[in-house]
């Protein structure tokens, strides 16, 4: 009997996902039919690829030899299929793309009409994390990270960098006051993140000549909740320019301190795990994205 594709693809995604069961969740599939899927493809092949017990799975030598065979299989049919899709002119497949909240909502989403009516046959998956995830485990072809990358094992585009404002709404302001100085600000209820310590750095120089360090008395997980919470008058916050540019321009959010702020920017980066050329499906929304940044000012 042959080796089928939905084996291979079955295969590589328990081993990407490191389970059974996550594996099924990916494919949409019961956990009884991807482990029926692997002991069908070990018996075609002959040979044990992993060794499975309650806590864990592990790859056999053998079954690490023949992972990189799988992937190359499924990568190669993609890519032929890409290109019979490309021959017409119209790149298909499903596109599966992770943001941050703030940016999928800001960025992205408003710009999914246009794409799909240039690219009709593209389907999107858009799915949000506020953290770094690994793009392998969670089945995504590409990430947009927000600072700067430090997993050297991925490939990025830039896409640009945003400027970070101190902001606050109007309604807050009249309330408090505006802040006159830096130590102001230690007279007012300040919004920031509940993690990574770097996310509380503020665009403002402490008197010691060093950016701002602040221990937020409302913190939140989410740049999306971040700004909210501004908009509702409940602080004041450090919030990117692609998150805030709407709220400023119509008011709802004003700067505080602008003649003591640094500049300060955020590197936007779209990454990938590709080692050879990128799928047309990932040019095409790649250079989309970063052509209607530039049209419309985003950053």
């Amino acid at each position: 009997m042959k080796i089928t594709l939905e084996e291979l693809r079955a295969w590589v995604v328990v081993v990407d996902t490191g389970s059974i069961t996550a594996a099924a969740e990916q494919l949409n599939q019961t956990s009884s039919g991807i482990s029926r899927a692997l002991s069908r493809l070990e018996s075609k092949l002959q040979t044990t690829l992993l060794h499975r017990t309650t806590r864990r799975l592990a790859l056999t030598e053998e079954g690490q030899i023949f992972l990189e065979h799988a992937r190359d299989i499924l990568a190669s049919v993609e890519n032929a299929e890409e290109q019979i899709a490309r021959r017409r002119e119209l790149p298909s497949g499903r596109l599966r793309i992770n943001a941050a909240t703030p940016f999928m909502l800001h960025v992205i989403v408003p710009l999914v009409g246009e794409f799909s009516q240039r690219f009709p046959l593209i389907q999107l998956e858009l799915n949000t994390d506020d953290v770094v995830i690994d793009l392998l485990e969670q089945q995504t072809d590409i990430a947009i990270r927000i600072g700067e990358l430090r997993d050297s094992t991925i490939h990025a585009r830039a896409l640009g960098s945003s400027k970070l404002r101190l902001l606050a709404s109007p309604d807050y302001l009249a309330q408090r006051g505006q802040p006159q100085s830096v130590a102001d600000l230690a007279d007012h209820r300040l919004i920031g993140f509940t993690q990574l310590e770097r996310h509380n750095i503020w665009p403002v120089w402490q008197s010691e000549g060093e950016f701002l360090q602040v221990k937020p008395d409302l913190a939140a997980s989410s740049g999306e909740t971040i700004r909210q919470l501004a908009v509702a008058g409940q602080g004041i916050a450090r919030i990117s320019d692609f998150v805030s540019r709407k709220d400023r321009e119509s008011g709802r959010l004003v700067e505080v301190l602008p003649a003591e702020t640094r500049e300060m920017r955020h590197p936007v980066n779209a990454v990938y795990y590709r080692n050879s050329t990128l799928s047309v499906r990932i040019t095409c929304f790649l250079d989309f994205l970063r052509d209607k940044i530039t049209q419309y000012q985003l950053f």
